[in-house]
């Protein structure tokens, strides 16, 4: 390119932070700080450059040209920053780690992990955390271990027949995901659970790396009594849920506790 400006376009699989111009609309303020790799790099019937980006934490992501157009955001070069990149999209100070919210938010305490990662996709965390609600998307979760994140946080009601509210956390032995039933392909997704998802990913042929499981005892997984929500003393853990996560986070990097 003998464009200057062209020259200093990103490239295709660069990652990038967004820093939409001020005066934008409601997408914008949304997606104001997130991360996203650049898919590739346009020119308008004007000669303006446009960049599309996919966000880190889109649980499409894997889906490649199959997930356009839908899932591509567009910017003005200016409007992104340019991130450290070790080659394979991922910050070189860092390790990449997904935390995942688990969960069908219409049936009762079963909505745990997605309230979590509502919450903690609000807060500031590390390069390379990326927190995304999957809710009973089983099988993209499944992909998205796939891809080999080096680390990976799921947060989900488990009933392990404690007291309702009671949170946990836990390392499941990867080598002893195996089916007992032989069906490890298969995921309903109104019953997803870490243990189940895990299978599938396996059985697809990943090669799962360390996990960590953020979990609560539910009260109800139903909406009784015509009750949709969270139980009184699960909701009343979600905040401490939530200083859970980063722990093994910190863990993973390395580094002292997140604030």
């Amino acid at each position: 390119m003998s464009d200057p400006v062209a020259r200093s376009l990103p490239s295709k699989g660069a990652r990038v932070r967004l820093r939409p111009r001020a005066g934008g609309d409601v997408f914008d303020l949304v997606l104001i700080g997130k991360a996203a790799t650049v898919e590739s790099v346009e020119q308008d019937l004007e000669g303006n450059f446009l960049v599309s980006v996919v966000l880190d934490e889109d649980p499409g992501a894997y889906l490649g040209i199959l997930r356009q157009p839908g899932h591509r955001f567009f910017f003005a070069p200016e409007e992104l920053e340019l991130l450290p990149d070790d080659g394979r999209g991922r910050p070189t100070d860092a390790p990449s780690i997904l935390v995942a919210g688990i969960g069908n938010v219409f049936l009762g305490d079963d909505g745990f992990g997605v309230e979590v990662a509502q919450r903690l996709a609000g807060r500031p965390l590390p390069a390379g955390v990326t927190v995304v609600d999957y809710g009973i998307r089983g099988y993209d979760l499944a992909y998205a271990l796939m891809a080999q994140p080096d680390h990976a946080i799921l947060v989900d009601a488990c009933p392990r027949g404690e007291d309702p509210g009671t949170l946990f956390v836990m390392e499941p032995d990867l080598a002893e995901l195996a089916s007992p039933s032989g069906d490890a392909g298969y995921l309903d997704g109104h019953a997803m659970n870490p243990m189940s998802v895990l299978r599938l990913a396996r059985s697809l042929g990943g090669e799962l790396k360390p996990v960590v499981v953020v979990g609560c005892e539910p009260a109800t997984l139903g909406p009784d009594e015509g009750v949709i929500g969270l139980s009184a003393p699960v909701q009343a853990d979600v905040d401490q849920a939530v200083g859970l996560v980063p722990s093994p986070i910190a863990r993973y990097l390395d580094s002292p506790p997140l604030p």
